[in-house]
C-alpha cells in the first residue's frame, strides 16, 4: 500500500505503480519463460550472461532445423515495459520472438538490460549499448558464443523493440551508426507503438530519469533533434503505431522528424484501427495481431 508520505506519479494498474520518489510498487509477479532446447520444438533458446559486473544477459533464438544450413539475418529485440518491467523471459516477449524466428527463419538476440527505477536512465539504454556491442563482437566469427558465429549473418542485421524498448531501440541504431562496426551491417529498425515523447513533461520518464527535461528536446524521447541523426544506422525504418494508444501521436511525430531529418533512408508506417498500446501482446491470436507480425516479417525479408 501507497504510504500517505508517497505521491503516485503514474498509476499502470495492473502492472506497477511508480511513486514520486522514485520507488516503485510492481503489482503482478510475472512469470518466466525457461530456455529450451527440446529436440520437438522448432525453436531453441539459452540465456547468456554478458557482463558479470552488472548482470545484463541475452536470450538467444535460433531455428532448429534448417536445410540446408545456411547464414540467417540478425535481430536484435529489445522489451517493452515502461523500463520498469519485464524480460526476455517474459511469456509476451519470449512467445512473440519465437514466432518471428520461426516464421522468418531468423535467429535473434533479445536484451536484458536493469530495470529502473532502481537503476535510473539511461542505465537500459547503457546496457542494451553493451548488449549490442557484445552481439557486434562476433562479426568476424570469433565471438563468444557459437550460434552466432555460425548462423548468424552481419550483413543484414536489424534493431527494434516496442513502447520503451523501441525509445531504446532508437538509441542503440543511432550509436551503432556512429561507432560503425566493421563486419556488420543494419539493414533497419523498427519501432512498435514506440514511446517518445511531445512538448508536455512525460511524468514517468521524468521520476525514471531527473536529469531530463522529459519532453521532446530530449535526443531520447525525439531523436530527431538528436545532431547524430543523420549517421543512425539502417536503410529503413519501420514504425507501427495504433489508433487508440495515447502514445500513437508521438510516434506519428518522430516518423514525420525523421523523414524530414539528414538520415537519408526510408520511413514507413503502418496503424492499426481501433486498439490501443501494445495490444498484440494481449491478443496474440487476432488478425490484428498477426497482421503486425507479417507486416514485420515482409519487412525484414524485404530489406
Amino acid at each position: 500500500m501507497a504510504s500517505a508520505t508517497r505521491e503516485i506519479a503514474a498509476d499502470m494498474s495492473p502492472f506497477f505503480r511508480l511513486f514520486t520518489d522514485g520507488t516503485i510498487e510492481r503489482l503482478s509477479p510475472v512469470p518466466d519463460i525457461p530456455p529450451s532446447d527440446h529436440p520437438d520444438a522448432s525453436v531453441r533458446s539459452k540465456d547468456v550472461l554478458i557482463d558479470p559486473d552488472t548482470g545484463v544477459s541475452v536470450r538467444i533464438f535460433a531455428p532448429r532445423h534448417q536445410s540446408p544450413p545456411q547464414k540467417l539475418p540478425l535481430v536484435v529485440y529489445i522489451h517493452g515495459g515502461a523500463f520498469c518491467i519485464g524480460s526476455p523471459r517474459s511469456p509476451p516477449f519470449h512467445n512473440f520472438i519465437s514466432k518471428l524466428v520461426d516464421k522468418g527463419n531468423l535467429i535473434a538476440v533479445s536484451v536484458d538490460y536493469r530495470l529502473a527505477p532502481e537503476n535510473p536512465l539511461p542505465i537500459p539504454f547503457d546496457d542494451s549499448w553493451t548488449a549490442f556491442q557484445w552481439i557486434a563482437s562476433h562479426a568476424d566469427g570469433s565471438g563468444a558464443d557459437p550460434w552466432l558465429n555460425d548462423l548468424a549473418d552481419f550483413r543484414r542485421v536489424f534493431i527494434g523493440g516496442e513502447s520503451a524498448g523501441a525509445t531504446i531501440a532508437n538509441d542503440v541504431a543511432i550509436r551503432a551508426g556512429v561507432r560503425r562496426f566493421r563486419g556488420l551491417e543494419v539493414l533497419g529498425v523498427f519501432l512498435v507503438h514506440p514511446f517518445f515523447g511531445n512538448n508536455e513533461v512525460d511524468k514517468v520518464y521524468k521520476v525514471l530519469c531527473p536529469a531530463s527535461s522529459a519532453r521532446d528536446d530530449d535526443p531520447r524521447l525525439n531523436p530527431a533533434v538528436d545532431p547524430r541523426i543523420g549517421e543512425m544506422a539502417g536503410r529503413r525504418v519501420m514504425f507501427f503505431v495504433a489508433e487508440k494508444d495515447p502514445l500513437r501521436d508521438r510516434g506519428r511525430a518522430y516518423y514525420q522528424g525523421l523523414k524530414k531529418s539528414k538520415w537519408g533512408g526510408e520511413v514507413e508506417i503502418m496503424e492499426t484501427d481501433g486498439e490501443g498500446h501494445c495490444f498484440h501482446f494481449f491478443s496474440p491470436n487476432s488478425d490484428k495481431a498477426a497482421a503486425i507480425t507479417d507486416r514485420l516479417l515482409a519487412f525484414l525479408v524485404a530489406a
